[in-house]
């Protein structure tokens, strides 16, 4: 079996075996990624790649840049997180750290989100380390991709602010089947903390329940719900989606001491999946909450309404005709239409003025799940497409 010491010591490692050194770093978001960002360095190193870290605030995690080629313009990004979800409390047939294969399929957490692409993503750089490239290809690695798509911000300004040419276009491997998706709603997500009144609830109305003002709130997101379907036609850039609007969920709610006694606190996050073009949903969910306080304080001028912003993911619109829909169609010969609702990176991305597409190997469904997989053609078009970019490269 191949061991992360002994893959970062192979410059010419193939795309399944630097997945397999990948796999065994267990970058859990809410833990360090900094050993395998050491050992990607250390790989990239042995290719006579030089990278470049951009530390975290809390210095436990990095983003990891890179170039390889001309100072030119055109060139590509290669964008991926490092970072995977949890696997506690998820029956695994196999260990989740442990690259495993089984009926050509690739198990391990993350196979599919998304190392796998992370893997094709250092092979090609390694590659393109040998290859007399005209324009540049470029490396972005993340953290924190799976609790909101913002910290990546960091790394891009790193990107813009640094020597290196700005790239044109910019391919997130997320997985779609090595399909060429041009769009994805964005995301937001808002906490609320609502600070009640505590009376006896036979005096109810002396006192006031953070949970029953909090189902006004909530009640007032199934109204934006049902005005948004209730609003058509949609707009062309929401027409893609399903649904063709912008969705307000709450997931978990807590709160209250006891059934008769008014509760103190309730807490509880908004999300909001937003279709592009369709923004405001903050300064939306801020003035149905100045309005619930106002009724609260009329009867406890202490209590109120707590907002933090928990995070914000833009959507990526589709550009039709774009740099990186050409390219990407031109590597894999999909001339589909194809959007998805889940956030990507790519959207952080797009907002700076670049370029870009979501293409990776692997089906979304697989994402986050126990016994995450990759199957082995996945990996293998994938490897297929980084071969005809580098060539695309080297024109």
């Amino acid at each position: 079996m191949t061991t992360p010491d002994s893959a970062a010591l192979n410059p010419e490692a193939g795309p399944r075996e630097i997945l397999e050194a990948l796999i065994a770093f267990p970058t859990v978001s809410r833990d360090t990624n900094l050993p395998l960002v050491d050992w990607v360095e250390a790989f990239l190193a042995s290719n006579g790649i030089d990278s470049t870290r951009v530390m975290s605030p809390c210095g436990t995690k990095a983003h990891l840049y890179a170039q390889v080629g001309p100072d030119a313009p055109g060139g590509v990004v290669l964008s991926g997180h490092t970072d995977v979800v949890p696997v506690d409390g998820q029956a695994w047939d196999t260990d989740p750290w442990t690259l495993t294969e089984k009926d050509g399929k690739l198990y391990g957490r993350g196979t599919c989100d998304m190392k796998g692409f992370d893997a094709l993503a250092l092979w090609a750089m390694a590659k393109a380390s040998r290859a007399p490239l005209t324009r540049p290809l470029q490396l972005a690695f993340s953290y924190d991709e799976e609790v909101g798509c913002m910290a990546v911000a960091d790394l891009v300004e790193a990107m813009i602010g640094s020597d290196l040419p700005r790239a044109e276009t910019v391919i997130v491997g997320e997985p779609s089947m090595m399909k060429v998706v041009t769009g994805h709603k964005g995301g937001l997500g808002v906490h609320v903390h609502i600070r009640g009144y505590e009376v006896h609830s036979s005096m109810q109305p002396y006192g006031v329940s953070a949970i029953m003002e909090g189902a006004r709130l909530i009640q007032w997101c199934n109204d934006m719900n049902a005005a948004n379907a209730d609003n058509a036609p949609p707009s062309e850039l929401a027409a893609p989606f399903d649904p063709p609007y912008s969705t307000l969920h709450v997931g978990v709610i807590s709160g209250g001491t006891a059934h008769n006694i008014t509760a103190k606190d309730c807490d509880f996050l908004i999300s909001v999946r937003q279709v592009p073009g369709d923004t405001g949903w903050g300064d939306k969910i801020t003035a149905a909450v100045r309005e619930i306080e106002a009724g609260m304080q009329a009867i406890r001028p202490e209590t109120g309404i707590d907002l933090e912003m928990g995070f914000g993911v833009p959507a990526l619109a589709p550009e039709h005709g774009g740099p990186a829909e050409l390219l990407s169609r031109r590597l894999t010969g999909d001339n589909g239409e194809h959007v998805v609702s889940y956030g990507t990176e790519g959207g952080q991305f797009q907002t700076r003025g670049y370029s870009v597409v979501v293409c990776g190997p692997g089906d979304i469904a697989q994402a986050h799940q126990p016994n995450e997989f990759l199957d082995i053609a996945q990996l293998e078009a994938g490897q297929v497409f980084m071969e005809k970019l580098l060539d695309e490269l080297c024109q």
